[in-house]
């Protein structure tokens, strides 16, 4: 078996260096059965630590999941905080999902800052993303780390540094983090010794503090108290927001809540799902089920970490249809920009955020309501520094990405599905109390807005020679952009990775006023959208499709959803051809 001498001399490392003696007996099991791919795949590099922090299968190696590889991270992390504040007692919080192996990682990440003189809050037990984002903020920390993987498969998970703010490091920040976790050469330079006396256990009282605080952004409560019996089904899908998400729905007013029992177990094998995403059907599956049992008006499902949602609802002819990131953000925009209005709320002062790839129906929304609004890249860290910087200036009302994540209010910096799927049911009552369904309410929206359609077409290229593809691919898009797409010309090519627009009729060029990002968006006479951009957690390539035509009426919505259905996937068969 022969194996490039890079990824033989890291192998040697880990055999004959300062490792436990069962990570080595694993590396040795694959010497022995001659797995070469999976030696290469596992050792040819480190594990990236990123903007967003570590994100990889489980196992033994350098690029994997494993104590090493998370407790290096920590160390990085540590060595930042202590040259950023020196003479201080710098204090982290750590918490972790349901995935297998994020307990053992949390207490392993909890070590390592506390043997560096670092004092940790420590949650006793699986909590969601958004409440350690709280945590930070109302703790005094000056960073924090979650252990998972968000909606990976089972054989996943990961590593999400936090700043001072809640939010996850962004520039210049995040580029010192990654230099400080790339300077550790040696195993040994890692302290893993736990100072038991720097961690301090917390639980329950932060999350009383974090509901209490939730319920206080209540924007229609008389509409709750008059619906309170809403019929809804909830999911947690074998995570996290089985903790929360029923609480926080009771402290809202619904009194009618139906658990999905098969998936409120956490459980890191995922069970009940091929994927725990809330985006993949199947995972509503039995959400879905239980719904048409009881007649519910409205189904939500949590991905495990809890910080993003997935709803469905039932349309006019009785059956329950799934909503996707676009539709839902822009319903919560919508509702929460006319609920404000009606109470007198809006003064000019506030202002909703969405990314670029995400309905641009949610800028006509806030245009029409004469409310600021602002695009941000892809990455909900962008949209929490973007509402840190305004912090005391303007008011952040709301605002999301196209997958799955949105956010009311300013208690936290990530995505979080606690505050959301207490929003959807709020909005949902709202809609209900004036004779109207979530589904009425999307099609009413569709009337006065425009129909808007978005689709993501994923393509999964794993391995070294995967991320080889996807580079390829965006090389060939960038230096050979398509003319046409969907029968419509190519008016606009934007390049955040260069920072430029190009009007591709003239030829002129425009500054971007982004940071730099391996983006690509093509905008077509007729205002179709396409974006390309490789994963940055996952080894896929995506393209967000977007594209509208206006509605007269209800009526003739199915006929124009399935023609917008036609138009996207001749604009995909352009690009791919």
């Amino acid at each position: 078996m022969q194996l490039e001498a890079a990824t033989q001399h890291t192998i040697n490392e880990w055999l004959n260096g300062n490792y436990d003696q069962e990570t080595k007996d694993e590396i040795q099991k694959l010497i022995d059965s001659e797995a070469a791919t999976e030696l290469t795949d596992s050792f040819y590099r480190s594990l990236e630590f990123g903007t967003g922090g570590l994100r990889g299968i489980m196992g033994a190696g350098s690029n994997r999941i494993n104590k090493y590889t998370i407790g290096t991270a920590t160390q990085g992390l540590s060595n930042y905080l202590l040259k950023k504040y020196p003479g201080e007692q710098v204090k982290v919080a750590i918490a972790h999902d349901s995935r297998n192996n994020s307990d053992y990682f949390s207490k392993t990440t909890a070590d390592v800052f506390s043997a560096n003189g670092i004092h940790v809050y420590f949650f006793s037990a699986l909590r969601p993303t958004p409440e350690l984002s709280f945590a930070i903020r109302e703790l005094g920390c000056r960073s924090g780390v979650m252990l998972t993987a968000s909606h990976n498969p089972k054989e996943y998970n990961g590593y999400k540094a936090y700043g001072a703010d809640g939010g996850q490091f962004t520039s210049p920040d995040d580029v010192l983090v990654m230099d400080e976790v790339a300077k550790i050469k040696s195993i040994d330079e890692v302290k893993f010794d736990r100072i038991d006396s720097n961690v301090e256990i917390i639980g329950e009282e932060i999350d009383q503090l974090y509901l209490d605080k939730i319920t206080e952004l209540s924007v229609s409560p008389e509409a709750i108290q008059r619906q309170k019996d809403l019929k809804i089904v909830y999911s947690p899908i074998h995570g996290t927001g089985i903790t929360l998400v029923p609480k926080a729905l009771e402290q809202f007013g619904f009194t009618n809540l139906t658990l999905v029992k098969e998936q409120s177990t956490p459980d890191g094998n995922f069970p009940t799902v091929v994927y725990p995403n809330p985006e993949e059907k199947e995972a509503l599956t039995l959400a879905m089920k239980k719904a048409q049992e009881i007649d519910a008006d409205l189904v939500m499902a949590t991905d495990p970490d809890a910080d993003r949602v997935g709803i469905a609802v039932k349309n006019n002819d009785g059956e329950f249809v799934l909503l996707n990131g676009n539709q839902t953000g822009s319903l919560l925009i919508n509702y929460l920009l006319t609920a404000w209005e009606e109470k007198g709320k809006l003064d000019g002062n506030q202002y909703i955020v969405k990314t670029i790839v995400t309905s641009n129906l949610i800028e006509k929304i806030a245009k029409a309501k004469n409310v600021t609004y602002y695009n941000t890249l892809t990455g909900f860290k962008f949209i929490g520094q973007l509402i840190t910087s305004l912090q005391g200036k303007k008011t952040f009302i709301g605002g999301g990405e196209e997958s799955y994540g949105y956010l009311i209010g300013e208690l936290v910096r990530d995505k979080d599905a606690i505050i959301s799927c207490a929003f959807i049911a709020e909005m949902t009552a709202f809609y209900k109390d004036k004779g109207s369904s979530l589904y009425d309410a999307l099609l009413d929206m569709y009337v006065e807005y425009g129909l808007y359609k978005e689709e993501l077409v994923s393509l999964t290229k794993k391995g070294k020679t995967g991320a080889e593809e996807i580079k390829a691919m965006m090389e060939k898009f960038r230096n050979n952009p398509p003319v046409t797409l969907g029968g419509s010309k190519v008016s606009l090519l934007k390049d955040y990775e260069l920072g430029v627009e190009t009007d591709l009729s003239t030829g002129e060029k425009t500054k971007l006023d982004f940071p730099q990002s391996d983006v690509l968006q093509f905008i077509t006479e007729d205002g179709s959208i396409i974006s390309a951009r490789p994963s940055g957690t996952e080894p896929k390539i995506k393209f967000y499709c977007s594209v509208n035509a206006p509605l007269a009426d209800k009526a003739q919505f199915k006929e124009a959803d399935a023609a917008l259905g036609n138009k996207i996937k001749a604009l995909m068969e352009d690009l791919q051809a």
